[in-house]
């Protein structure tokens, strides 16, 4: 295991990509709000696949809920997460503890942090 120090957590991006019509995303958007106060630092943002296309373009999202977890620039997962929220908790837990953690080397899901991050910057 990694022992570098945790990163900081300002720089952690949490996006659920969703769709309004999927009932699971509709029951789990709650509980996905109601996380974010126990990572205060951390950014999270709903998109809603169908509304945000041309954000998420050339990425297609047909599983949901689809999870994107960046650290600064670096993304760390992105995928189907289930809708459990002590799963979510426990990834980002795990991708911020550790600033060794393994990068996607997918340029699409870079390409996607870096044009979320410029279109929603975080309010402080």
């Amino acid at each position: 295991m990694n022992q570098q120090s945790p990163v900081s957590s300002a720089s952690v991006l949490v996006v659920c990509l969703c769709a309004e019509w999927c009932g699971v995303c509709r029951d789990y958007q709650a509980r996905f709000e109601q996380l974010q106060p126990r990572f205060p630092q951390a950014q999270f943002l709903w998109i809603d696949v169908e509304d945000e296309a041309d954000l998420l373009h050339p990425l297609d999202v047909e599983d949901f809920p689809t999870l994107l977890l960046a650290v600064g620039n670096e993304a760390r997962f992105f995928g189907p997460l289930t809708p459990q929220i002590e799963t979510l908790e426990r990834l980002i837990r795990v991708q911020t503890q550790d600033a060794g953690a393994p990068v996607l080397g997918d340029q699409a899901v870079t390409d996607l942090v870096a044009r979320i991050r410029a279109a929603r910057p975080v309010a402080r």
